[in-house]
């Protein structure tokens, strides 16, 4: 074998050759490279960032938190303070019902079914009555001697 017969080579390695890509595994969700965006929303580049759009003013119609939502303006209404230290007079009567004997649970369920109470002091009221039933369940096992059937 002559020189002129042998490959010519430039002391570097062979280029590899290329490997056709493996198919993207099930649940990588990647996609074609070169297919569009689908779907909602579109992605769009944020306000401002284009120069040759007109400028962007947000609020230039006034400030709306949400479109078609009707912001009320003025002095807020405020509501009055609850009793018994703030806790509102349900909660009162619920806890004094642990230390007078249950007394004030049922002025608490009378109060709940014979007035109209506020909506913030609703709670409280309905604990005492959960509180009188079972006190009334208890009295009447007690009284009746089922205690010791149980």
């Amino acid at each position: 074998m002559t020189e002129l017969d042998k490959p010519k080579s430039s002391g570097h390695p062979p280029p590899p050759q290329s490997q056709p890509l493996p198919p993207p595994q099930y649940g990588t969700f990647q996609g074609v490279s070169n297919f569009p965006a689908v779907g909602f929303p579109q992605p769009v580049p944020p306000p401002g960032s284009d120069p040759s759009a007109p400028p962007y003013y947000p609020h230039a119609h006034g400030y709306q938190a949400y479109p078609g939502y009707v912001v009320a303006e003025g002095r807020p209404v405020r509501e009055r303070r609850l009793g018994c230290c703030g806790i509102g007079c349900g909660w009162c009567l619920f806890i004094l019902g642990f230390f007078l004997g249950a007394i004030p649970w049922y002025v608490g369920a009378i109060i709940m079914l014979c007035s109209r109470v506020d909506s913030r002091e609703k709670p409280g009221y309905i604990a005492c009555i959960v509180g009188a039933v079972v006190a009334t369940v208890a009295i009447v096992l007690g009284a009746t001697d089922l205690a010791d059937v149980w």
